[in-house]
């Protein structure tokens, strides 16, 4: 809402001097967000005169029309003689009266004014448009015609309003009063304390029975309409320039007197109107809901197919307007036209003021609906005054005939739907507990009466919410509206104590601790839109009984490719790593942790929580049942290079190995030590794809897979060659660790090495023999790392040799030789007895 500080003197004095930076902080500090203060007329100096034209020269030999012009600006040239100026517009004739900057003055953006030589003439000034004046657009597209009633060499700056201040105010979606003149002079009243000339406080006739014929339908859509007609206006009656101005500074544009005039009360009284041109209205006007199917042509031209939830302005033809957005072209105000063969200026003679109030909610949607925001729907759908509509109309009337020579015709139309008055009950001190600030009651009090409540009672008080806030609803709206105006910056500043125990949960700690460990490895995380389509799913090539197909699908989808939400990552990341192999980045290692989301089948319908009080444990238990299961994933894709070849070394390519030691290091910080296992599960290469297992209550439970894609998932895709991904579940990780992870004890003595080669089948995993040898190593084995594959005719057809290297280290002594030989002894009979190892060399 822009307002013009000269326009808000009219309702409130406010001190001599008081600039519109003082009037800001104090709108401010009273909870009104005032964005900008704007300076109208910043740098302006003048002589700014009011001139008529008096001769015309068109000059020929240019690109683009010149005239050289001489126009008359009485003694603001100091001789009286016509001053000589070269002009580029065409909208202005003989005779006109016009806007001329002379030589000496300075315009809005330090624009020094002086007499030049151009197009072979020599200019002593400028004819002015509103644009040059920082005045916008005024709707004529070129020079400021003025009416014919100035004389030559009137000050232009004083006349056209040239120097103001106007506050940007960004009025928040409760506060619909606000977004008035009215409104915001209520607060600046209330803010300086001083009295409020309220424009709405108007003598308005009572309605009669012979007003224009008003059948309201819908009454809940509807509940006030308030109808008056005016005829004898004179169809070539222009807006006054106070009107004009007043416009353009609070940011409309002037169409015409009748528009003007709607335009000019809303923004005074918050209160949207409409004008009808009465000789094209058939019948009765009627406010009902639309049929679907129906259409209408609005002001904008846009035909529009209406809803059957659109309420809609009626006549006996059908559709005229969409209640509280937008009027119909079909009864629009005509503009003036001349009659080319005698002269008469014919145009609207007779109009039906329309002044209602309509259902925000409707007024919201059905402006949504047809994308058609107006300055009368967002007016509606934030609130407006239900009493203002008769003054409103009052107003109206009142300024047509004035400036527009028109009679208002005695009759007075007024549906109105009976409502109570709305009253709240509230504590005298409850303001003091909600801000902790002991106001006392005769404070309370008077700040909301000052706001225009009617209050009653002692130490319950009984509040009647003024009808222009609707806004106010429930006690703490009203505790809301005495510790603002009491001052927000008077409220203690007081730390909030946070209960002793209560940090980030272990589930939480450990979803953070895997994204530093991962970051640390060498990833980098790539959050991933939780949606999937079904056509990804046959793209990694799972099974139709594949639990990871039973998807939970959204009814309304941010895109209808995508319509269901993920039951595992790796789609998302692997599209994240496809997009950004196409842009040219090839070494790519991306993770992320999330939720995916798993129904059982099992999942009961959602009920419905109710709003006007807290839902109980039973009905909140309801709604979990009905929810999939969720656990939180961990996941990564990698491709290209996974170290780098330089002058250290040529590198290597990432392979299935990156993506199982992924795996590790994952559960590693949930203290669990997987166990790897060749596998088969799609999308991955059935002969590089490894089960991650952990032990949980005793038993090996399957927590994830890693390994490299499978060719046919690589090319469905159109990812990189070897594209390898791991995916595990957190939550599964969480139940088999022990809880804390416990920092490894640091021994100082030596440690002892030892080194097994062992023969077994090709078939037999080497995280199998490994096992075996961890398993009878004993307590002394302080690591086991594989460290050589071998094949070959000295091993044997059908066999391998797989050397491991052993850390033996005690506590507490040096071990001896004899001591590390034993442990190895005894780690490579427990190989031999559960794997047929064959100690090489043996």
């Amino acid at each position: 809402m822009r307002v013009p500080l000269s326009w808000l003197r009219e309702y409130v004095d406010l001190p001599d001097g008081e600039s519109g930076r003082d009037v800001q902080a104090k709108l401010v500090a009273t909870g009104l967000e005032v964005e900008t203060v704007e300076q109208l007329g910043a740098g302006l100096k003048g002589p700014l005169v009011v001139g008529q034209v008096l001769t015309i020269e068109e000059l020929e030999g240019f690109k683009k029309p010149i005239r050289f012009c001489t126009v008359d600006v009485g003694q603001a040239n100091g001789t009286g003689e016509p001053q000589e100026i070269v002009c580029g517009a065409r909208n202005f004739a003989v005779g006109d009266k016009v806007v001329v900057v002379l030589p000496g003055a300075v315009l809005p953006g330090d624009f020094k004014i002086a007499a030049r030589k151009t197009y072979g003439k020599v200019s002593h000034g400028m004819i002015c448009s509103g644009d040059e004046l920082g005045m916008g657009d005024d709707g004529s597209g070129g020079i400021i015609v003025l009416p014919p009633e100035y004389e030559p060499g009137t000050d232009a700056i004083e006349l056209l309003q040239l120097v103001d201040e106007v506050l940007d105010i960004a009025v928040t979606a409760n506060r619909g009063d606000c977004l008035s003149m009215r409104g915001i002079a209520r607060e600046a009243a209330i803010a300086y304390g001083l009295p409020l000339r309220d424009p709405a406080l108007l003598d308005v006739p009572p309605p009669n029975s012979f007003g224009y014929p008003v059948k309201v339908a819908d009454p809940l859509g509807c509940d006030r309409f308030t109808a008056r007609t005016v005829v004898g206006l004179n169809p070539e009656a222009r807006s006054p320039i106070w009107l004009q101005r007043r416009l353009q500074k609070a940011g409309m544009r002037p169409v015409s007197l009748a528009v003007d005039v709607t335009n000019y009360v809303m923004l005074e009284l918050g209160q949207p109107l409409h004008a009808y041109d009465r000789s094209r209205v058939e019948g009765t006007i009627g406010v009902r809901r639309a049929e679907a199917g129906e259409k209408l042509t609005t002001l904008d031209g846009a035909k529009r197919v209406l809803d059957a939830e659109d309420l809609v302005i009626t006549d006996n033809r059908g559709v005229i307007g969409l209640a509280g957005v937008m009027g119909g072209a079909n009864t629009e105000i005509a503009d003036p036209v001349a009659d080319p063969e005698t002269g008469e200026v014919r145009g609207t003679t007779e109009v039906v003021v329309e002044a209602a109030h309509f259902d925000a909610v409707s007024v919201a949607r059905t402006a949504r609906r047809h994308k058609l925001s107006s300055e009368a729907s967002k007016r509606f759908e934030r609130g407006v005054d239900p009493q203002a509509a008769s003054a409103a109309a009052q107003r109206t009337v009142d300024l047509l005939v004035l400036l527009a020579g028109g009679t208002a015709e005695a009759g007075v139309t007024e549906v109105v739907a009976p409502s109570a008055p709305r009253t709240i009950t509230l504590p005298a001190d409850h303001p003091d507990r909600v801000a902790g600030v002991t106001y006392g009651r005769e404070t309370v009090v008077r700040r909301l009466q000052q706001v225009g409540c009617d209050v009653y009672g002692q130490d319950e008080l009984v509040v009647t919410v003024p009808s222009w806030r609707p806004d106010l609803t429930d006690p703490n709206d009203l505790a809301e509206e005495v510790i603002r105006l009491e001052g927000y910056e008077n409220l203690p500043l007081t730390l909030p104590r946070p209960p002793a125990g209560r940090g980030l949960t272990e589930r939480q700690r450990l979803h953070r601790r895997v994204g530093r460990a991962l970051a640390g490895a060498g990833y980098v995380e790539a959050p991933t839109y939780p949606f999937l389509g079904e056509a990804v799913l046959d793209q990694l090539g799972l099974e139709e009984d594949d639990p990871r197909r039973r998807t939970v699908k959204l009814v309304n989808p941010l895109s209808d490719e995508e319509p269901a939400l993920r039951t595992t990552l790796v789609p998302g990341l692997l599209g994240a790593l496809r997009r950004n192999d196409g842009r040219g980045s090839h070494d790519l290692a991306l993770f992320e942790t999330g939720l995916v989301f798993r129904p059982t089948g099992d999942e009961k319908p959602s009920v419905r929580l109710p709003v006007d009080r807290r839902p109980t444990d039973e009905e909140i238990a309801a709604l979990d049942a009905a929810l999939p299961e969720q656990p939180r994933r961990a996941a990564v894709v990698l491709t290209g290079a996974r170290e780098q070849a330089g002058w250290w070394g040529k590198g290597r390519p990432a392979d299935w190995a990156d993506a199982i030691e992924a795996g590790r290091i994952v559960a590693r910080e949930a203290g669990v030590e997987l166990i790897v296992r060749q596998d088969r599960h799609a999308p991955w290469h059935p002969g590089r794809c490894a089960a991650l297992l952990a032990v949980i209550d005793g038993e090996e439970v399957l927590v994830g897979n890693a390994g490299e894609l499978h060719p046919r998932v690589i090319k469905a895709l159109g990812l990189p060659e070897r594209t390898c991904a791991m995916e595990i579940d957190l939550d599964r990780l969480q139940r088999a660790g022990t809880g804390v992870v416990q920092a490894p004890r640091i021994s100082t003595f030596p440690v002892a090495t030892q080194d097994v080669a062992l023969i077994v089948d090709a078939s037999v995993p080497a995280a199998e023999v490994a096992g075996a040898l961890r398993s009878g190593a004993g307590e002394l084995l302080e690591s086991l790392r594989l460290f050589d594959v071998f094949t070959g005719e000295q091993v044997g057809e059908g066999k391998k040799s797989l050397a491991y290297a052993l850390r033996f280290r005690a506590p507490d002594r040096t071990l001896t030789a004899d001591e590390a030989s034993a442990a190895r002894d005894a780690a490579v009979a427990v190989a031999v007895e559960r794997t047929g190892a064959v100690l090489r060399g043996a």
